[in-house]
């Protein structure tokens, strides 16, 4: 039987480990043909062996213009359309009001905004009509953290984003949707917390008993989610928020 993603052509920015990855996986497994992006080369190639001969991995910074220019010149050369556009790439780190650097600042937003930002809009000569768009946000967009503002921030951008978009796309029936993931067992993730394991573990430990299912998500439970929003199950599903989340935001 025919995957969800049968003949088509799938880029995945920041998808060379976590929830990006596991999207990749997915996406292959169901038939898509794969671009994904990563900005380590070592960690790239390492990413796509583990999608299998589906994937295919560019070498690019999603912040990066230039790097996008070169990004889409190959895939237009390779494929020559996009059908879904998962614009993954991101991250941030934790800083308090009053010891935030402008520093964090350029670095979360040129990630989390400015790279979500051009890694669509450089992309719309690619995209077929009724294309599937997803943008990562989070859970952390709709609540509050310590020491999280500037990520949180960003990612309200996000959400921002899809609303008007659908608005200046609508004559091409392209669908823009943002995927929110609450906690998620990710590399990312576990990194806020420093090299520690124990450190890492107890990050995890106090972001699950603060979710109503009793623990964080699994990348590629987040990844099934993406893999709706891509395909025809959700033909009339754009401009919405899905949360993938284990009810942590909606309490």
């Amino acid at each position: 039987m025919p995957g969800m993603l049968e003949g088509k052509v799938a880029v995945i920015t920041g998808g060379s480990t976590g929830i990006g990855l596991a999207t990749a996986i997915c996406f292959a497994a169901e038939g898509a043909k794969v671009f994904v992006t990563g900005r380590r080369a070592a960690e790239l190639a390492k990413a796509v062996a583990e999608i299998g001969p589906n994937g295919t991995g560019i070498q690019a910074n999603s912040s990066s213009p230039a790097d996008l220019d070169q990004l889409y010149e190959r895939i237009r050369l390779e494929a020559g359309r996009i059908d879904v556009l998962f614009a993954n790439a991101g991250g941030g780190s934790m800083l308090p009001l009053g010891s935030i650097t402008e520093e964090q600042y350029e670095d979360t937003f040129g990630r989390n905004v400015k790279g979500t930002l051009f890694t669509v809009q450089k992309a719309l000569p690619l995209l077929a009509d009724g294309a599937s768009v997803i943008l990562t946000g989070s859970t952390a967009a709709s609540s509050g953290t310590p020491a999280f503002s500037v990520y949180a921030a960003s990612k309200a951008a996000i959400r921002a984003f899809a609303r008007n978009w659908i608005l200046d796309l609508q004559g091409r029936r392209i669908r823009i949707n943002v995927l929110s993931p609450g906690p998620t067992r990710t590399p990312g993730l576990v990194g806020l917390a420093g090299s520690d394991a124990a450190q890492q573990q107890g990050l995890l430990d106090h972001m699950a008993a603060q979710v109503p299912l009793g623990r964080v998500g699994e990348p590629a439970e987040v990844a099934k989610a993406a893999l709706f929003l891509a395909s025809d199950h959700a033909s009339f599903i754009t401009g919405s928020e899905l949360f993938v989340d284990g009810g942590a935001a909606q309490i």
